[in-house]
């Protein structure tokens, strides 16, 4: 169940992510991760994992050199469908997240939408590593996730129903507090049909987090709780976190 990433990003749940956000605010995220990560023109940047590519295409339409990675080939396969649409060039890898390109350091990374935390203690510190391996000296990285524990615990439902465009979907989710995991079970509806699929995150506090950054050989810079930079608090419905490579 630890590798349940491997086959969830597929189907029902592609269509869902892309349904999930509107152009409006991935633009909003593309402003806030060049101002964050103090992009320069024609800046290489690493967007990982990368999903069907909205974020990596906003920002290689203002000129940058994006690579994205993502081990689902149908999040790859829109990635590319939605760069050849936009008529930028966007190098696109499938591959695990730890699996980062190192031919040539980059001068920027990020990982947006809630993608941190899948690969259980181990492999999400392997996961902070390779990114800083992956990184030049000084570069910064730019982490957002919903899921800290400040965030997460406050507001946890048992239970939750959410619509998203032409689909319904539940939320079931339990917490193992030995473990700090989050195990959620979505189930879809469309067109009369339904679908479920299992997902779990590991939660960490802002501390924790970190010192996970620490360890990988990162100095964290700032911790907002929104686009408008505001100070990260308890209750904060989400972190972004921006960390300089040491």
């Amino acid at each position: 169940m630890n590798d349940w990433y491997e086959t969830f990003f597929d189907g029902v749940v592609v269509d869902m992510w892309r349904q999930a956000t509107t152009p409006e605010a991935t633009l909003a995220d593309a402003d806030f991760l060049v101002e964050a990560l103090a992009l320069e023109p024609g800046a290489r940047v690493l967007d990982v994992p990368c999903g069907h590519g909205r974020h990596a295409v906003a920002l290689a339409r203002r000129g940058f050199r994006l690579t994205g990675v993502d081990l689902s080939e149908s999040m790859i396969r829109c990635a590319r469908e939605a760069a050849a649409e936009a008529g930028v060039e966007v190098e696109w890898r499938q591959a695990d997240m730890r699996d980062l390109p190192a031919e040539e350091p980059f001068d920027a990374a990020y990982c947006f939408g809630n993608s941190f935390g899948y690969l259980g203690p181990e492999g999400n510190a392997t996961f902070l590593e390779r990114v800083a391996g992956a990184l030049a000296p000084g570069a910064l990285f730019a982490l957002h996730t919903g899921m800290t524990a400040e965030s997460v615990l406050p507001r946890l439902q048992e239970r939750s129903w959410a619509p998203m465009g032409e689909l319904l979907f539940l939320e079931e989710n339990r917490y193992d507090a030995i473990e700090s995991c989050l195990e959620t079970v979505y189930t879809f509806i469309r067109d009369g049909r339904s679908e479920s699929h299992t997902a779990k995150h590991w939660i960490y506090t802002a501390r924790e987090l970190r010192d996970l950054l620490r360890a990988a050989g990162f100095e964290t810079l700032n911790l907002f709780r929104s686009l408008d930079c505001e100070p990260f608090e308890l209750d904060s419905p989400e972190l972004l976190l921006v960390a300089k490579k040491v």
